[in-house]
């Protein structure tokens, strides 16, 4: 008997490999090279070096990958996986991921890591939504990379409000002493894995937990960077 092959989440047509999720040609246009500043993900002039903003100021992670913007057909996909229970848009999501962060490899000389770690939710919202979208995306890449990824490395410890909802000034606000290290980082290259990167406030904030507790060098690794 003839199985039915998965259809892409995107354009509907038939998969080769159905686990994929999305198909080779909406694969290629969701991962288009990033014009980006290489550090902190935002529009910049030349995607090879530090923008302007990160020469003054630079974030306190020491590069940044995401897959495009957060725009149509990408911020959908993640809206379903995010709030609609789509978890079963993890693996298609990594592997879109995967793919940027290898093509970032090839073009930037991005260096390698040891382990990536999760944004943790805290406990409420994690029982509410039913999973960490974060470790969802985690664990294959985790797999596909050959890396440690240790899930419960970082705890939220404070409820804080949804991030989302608030500026800029009160995201950062927020997080503050949100977060505790549960493992021990001291020389390790991290890769931080996120959704949705905006102001950068959340990643920050784990960032120089990180650093602080003597990882060699932290990364971000999201499937949209925006504003």
């Amino acid at each position: 008997m003839l199985t039915v092959p998965g259809l892409c989440w995107l354009c509907r047509m038939p998969l080769a490999l159905s686990r994929w999720g999305i198909c080779s040609v909406c694969t290629r246009a969701l991962t288009r090279p990033a014009s980006g500043c290489p550090q902190c993900g935002l529009p910049a002039t030349n995607p090879n070096i530090p923008c302007g903003r990160c020469l003054q100021k630079p974030p306190p992670w020491s590069a940044l990958v995401a897959v495009a913007d957060y725009v149509p057909p990408l911020s959908g996909l993640i809206h379903q996986f995010k709030f609609s229970r789509q978890s079963t848009l993890a693996i298609p999501l990594a592997r879109v991921l995967l793919l940027a962060i290898l093509q970032a490899r090839r073009t930037r000389t991005l260096p390698g890591i040891d382990c990536i770690v999760n944004v943790p939710l805290h406990a409420r919202r994690h029982w509410r939504r039913g999973y960490n979208q974060s470790d969802l995306l985690c664990r294959p890449l985790a797999h596909w990379l050959g890396c440690r990824y240790p899930a419960s490395a970082l705890k939220r410890v404070h409820a804080t409000a949804i991030q989302h909802r608030l500026n800029a000034r009160l995201r950062k606000k927020n997080l503050k002493n949100a977060f505790r290290l549960e493992f021990a980082v001291k020389g390790l290259h991290i890769a931080i894995v996120d959704d949705v990167v905006t102001t950068g406030s959340t990643v920050a904030e784990l960032s120089r937990l990180l650093l602080r507790s003597g990882a060699a060098s932290v990364q971000v690794w999201c499937l949209c960077r925006t504003l």
